[in-house]
């Protein structure tokens, strides 16, 4: 068999082990006086609830960020060059520095940022509305947030390679000597899959509906006067602007179960009848997944600092509660979407006959 190179499991633990040390020289310089530390009270977005890191200071929280720093450098060149003492506790680092990174220092700023990008893009143009400069739209504390979310993104790569590797499995695929699980089949995943897409795609739906409706002005899950001072700001626009893209969002999530998905489609001419590349839907919608489920889990924050009894504005904070739920339901709509469709790996040759998708079920 041809041999083939495998880049990203090469180069991802060293990636993590450099971010980790630039992020931890950040801690020192922070530690030792320097200006701006994007968490705690020098955030300009702080309020209650809002971040893990709400109450942390440069003077505390510089130094553990400098220690981790290090040791997180060292854990990263240990995972590149695959050393196997101790593979549990490096293991358990690394996915621990994915989960916190991505999760839980992360909040629903970096949605917000996402969802907004094409404005913003527009903007970066012809000037913010009102004359706002754009660094109050994206100020440092905000920008901080897609720091941590790429270190946070390449540790699970780090991660995920070095489990790959000490277990012997490929490094392309992840299939072992003896196949994939029964749950990772191409049939398995078709059929927990479709669940996974249904509830990825509806859960969104409470929010978008509310926020259609406010823009035909009905004040669904909002008093009077709140709508009023919505339409007077022309912030019901900007409603409708979410809600659309959370609709052109849903569209493609269910393209992760049907034909359209895997090959273009007639209406996309230039490339219509070729297959759509694997990694083109996955990667999107794994990093969308963690984003929503970052999103989520911070209007948790926010109730359980704010309550759960204005049942009059009920529409600005009910619907983002079910969002972790959106975002495990997308996470694994995405999984189901690359067992099915990985196919015979060029690396290992797993994926043979005994495992293809019977055309009957492919639809």
């Amino acid at each position: 068999m041809r041999k083939v190179m495998v880049k990203w499991p090469h180069w991802a633990g060293y990636a993590a082990a450099v971010w980790a040390l630039g992020y931890g020289a950040l801690g020192l310089y922070w530690a030792l006086g320097g200006s701006g530390f994007p968490f705690g009270r020098s955030d300009p977005d702080w309020e209650p609830g809002l971040s893990v890191l709400g109450e942390a200071t440069p003077e505390r929280a510089g130094p553990v960020i400098a220690v981790l720093g290090v040791l997180g450098a060292a854990a990263g060149l240990a995972l590149a060059r695959g050393v196997r003492r101790g593979r549990a506790v490096l293991l358990g680092f690394a996915w621990a520095a994915a989960v916190v990174l991505t999760v839980v220092v992360t909040d629903n700023r970096v949605l917000m940022l996402v969802a907004y990008a094409p404005l913003l893009a527009v903007f970066a143009f012809t000037g913010v509305p009102g004359g706002q400069p754009m660094s109050e739209l994206v100020p440092w504390s905000r920008v901080n947030l897609f720091v941590v979310l790429v270190g946070g993104l390449l540790w699970a790569m780090a991660a995920l390679a070095y489990q790959r590797r000490t277990a012997a499995r490929c490094l392309m695929c992840g299939r072992g000597a003896y196949g994939p699980a029964r749950w990772a089949t191409p049939q398995a995943a078709r059929r927990w899959g479709r669940w996974a897409v249904v509830v990825a795609a509806a859960v969104p739906a409470l929010y978008d509906a509310s926020r259609f409706a406010w823009a035909a002005g009905i004040p669904l899950g909002i008093t009077e006067e709140f709508w009023r001072w919505l339409d007077e700001s022309g912030l019901r626009w900007g409603g409708l602007f979410l809600s659309l893209m959370g609709l052109a969002g849903a569209i493609l999530t269910l393209g992760l179960v049907r034909r359209w998905g895997e090959v273009y489609p007639r209406w996309i001419w230039f490339r219509a009848g070729r297959p759509v590349p694997l990694m083109l839907a996955v990667v999107p919608a794994s990093i969308v997944s963690v984003i929503v489920l970052s999103g989520g889990l911070t209007y948790w924050r926010l109730r359980m600092v704010h309550g759960f009894d204005d049942w009059g504005m009920w529409a600005t904070w009910l619907p983002p509660l079910t969002w972790p739920l959106w975002g495990v339901a997308l996470a694994a709509a995405a999984l189901a979407y690359y067992l099915r469709r990985r196919g015979v790996c060029r690396v290992c040759g797993g994926g043979g006959l005994r495992e293809a998708e019977p055309a009957a079920e492919r639809g």
